[in-house]
């Protein structure tokens, strides 16, 4: 546009244009937490979850949302937000607002205290909140107040808290690798939470926990216990954003491509994987098949093998809301270096949505490969007719049907004996890995097809009589004990 051709009143007019402009950016921005997010950081990529976690916060802001839980994975701006800009925001909202701030170390916390604190001397946080204005003796970084009154408190978990009180405690990632790793680092943060900002809380104030899960026993789990048991605690809301979705889009695609997150994937412990970029974390005490029970066989070469089962637990479609097919293949050996009597190994396992000829083709491959004795595929609707057409290529099948009564958590109780007699092995591969943490998260985890192929090889072992406990009392001269792998399955 070339001014020298436009009129006073021209000029006038597009002034109050861009002012106009100008005020509604503002409003805006006070109002709703993305654009405030994108007017401080220009060079943000939004992506769908940071929509989710926008309109919590916003909910916050309202006062309609008083408990919020955020658990999401480790680079997916988990801290630029619950640390850094939404503190900001919300106390340019409301300039007398005291915030209390945590996360798992001061240092930490003081520096995220830092970075609001510059950005409230900021122009443009100024063009947009002119009446949040930091008190004239608000030197430290991670104490300072308002001339409204305002307060930003920073504090490390486990840090006193006497003398505080809060508007808003935002707790962002209460854990660190070292509380992981600490036998007593969990119950450590609970009971500093318990006994410093839950009391701290102002009436009528809000928590917002944000983290990356580690265990059931973090300060997620600690709090979904305590108002699952009782109605009168806290009811918090908690929005749960995995790295891969479901539907096997990540959650950030914007940032992180599906192919850089299944090299982390790869490149980690399952558990490490299922809890801190999922957020399902197993829990340790609950489970029914431990962890620590299995055995790691870290030898390049698999043990001389006595009598090799194949398991399938099938579904077939692709669909991305579809059951997966589970296939693992087990062997019973005697391990030389112990003695005694025969063990199961895990020798392979593989996990997928596969439509019918593509779950025959890799049933077909698997058998191939591993010649296994006995193939074992359950009784139902699914199964049928992967059980037919390998019978019509000489494959010898045997159908699994669950007696009456006999559910799936009654059925994975009677192989549990097993595992905790220290009779069941796996080797140190990521595939191993899966099998391990699907059964340790076994019933509360989110999917279980690979303990249901487990449990029904591990029962036709134990029925066959190919592996018995130490506490098996059999009487001398029991016909069942001489039952030979050839009989029983024949």
């Amino acid at each position: 546009m070339n001014l020298d051709t436009q009129t006073e009143a021209d000029i006038q007019e597009l002034r109050l244009q861009l002012r106009l402009k100008q005020l509604e950016k503002v409003e805006t921005c006070k109002a709703e937490f993305l654009p405030f997010v994108r007017s401080m950081w220009p060079e943000f990529i939004a992506g769908r979850h940071h929509y989710l976690i926008a309109e919590k916060m916003e909910q916050i802001a309202s006062g309609k949302l008083k408990r919020l839980i955020i658990n999401m994975p480790p680079r997916h701006t988990k801290s630029e937000f619950a640390s850094y800009l939404f503190p900001a925001w919300m106390i340019g909202r409301n300039p007398s607002m005291k915030i209390i701030q945590a996360t798992h170390t001061t240092e930490l916390a003081v520096n995220f205290g830092r970075k609001v604190k510059n950005l409230l001397e900021t122009d443009e946080y100024k063009e947009i909140f002119d009446d949040t204005k930091l008190s004239a003796d608000s030197k430290a970084s991670g104490r300072w107040d308002t001339k409204s009154g305002g307060m930003y408190y920073a504090v490390g978990v486990g840090s006193n808290l006497a003398g505080r009180g809060g508007d808003l405690i935002i707790i962002d990632d209460p854990h660190s690798e070292q509380t992981a790793m600490s036998a007593s680092g969990f119950e450590n943060a609970w009971e500093w939470y318990t006994a410093g900002p839950r009391q701290r809380l102002q009436p009528g104030g809000a928590i917002v926990l944000v983290q990356t899960r580690w265990s059931a026993k973090d300060m997620t789990g600690n709090l979904v216990r305590q108002m699952t048991k009782d109605p009168f605690a806290d009811q918090w809301e908690v929005l749960e954003l995995p790295a891969i979705f479901e539907s096997g889009e990540p959650c950030w695609p914007e940032f992180w491509k599906k192919e850089e997150l299944e090299s982390v994937k790869a490149s980690i412990p399952a558990y490490q994987w299922n809890a801190q970029y999922q957020q399902n974390p197993t829990s340790e005490t609950l489970a029914i098949l431990k962890r620590e029970w299995w055995n790691v066989w870290e030898k390049d070469t698999i043990p001389n093998l006595q009598y090799v089962i194949q398991s399938y637990d099938t579904a077939f479609s692709k669909r991305e809301t579809a059951d997966y097919s589970a296939i693992t293949t087990w062997g019973v050996f005697y391990p030389e270096e112990i003695g005694g009597p025969a063990h199961l190994m895990l020798l392979d396992a593989k996990k997928g949505r596969w439509d019918f000829p593509e779950l025959k083709e890799i049933a077909l491959e698997h058998y191939k490969f591993w010649e296994p004795e006995t193939v074992i595929v359950e009784a139902k609707a699914s199964g049928t007719p992967l059980t037919q057409e390998l019978r019509q290529l000489g494959i010898p099948v045997v159908n699994f049907t669950p007696s009456r009564g006999n559910d799936k958590l009654s059925r994975v109780h009677s192989i549990s004996p097993l595992f905790e007699a220290g009779m069941i092995w796996a080797p140190d591969e990521s595939w191993a890995q899966e099998v391990v943490e699907e059964c340790a998260a076994f019933p509360n985890g989110t999917h279980d097809d690979l303990v249901d192929s487990t449990t029904q090889a591990l029962m036709r072992y134990r029925q066959g009589n190919f592996v018995q406990l130490p506490t098996d009392d059999w009487e001398e001269g029991d016909e069942s004990v001489s039952i030979t792998a050839g009989a029983y399955y024949g």
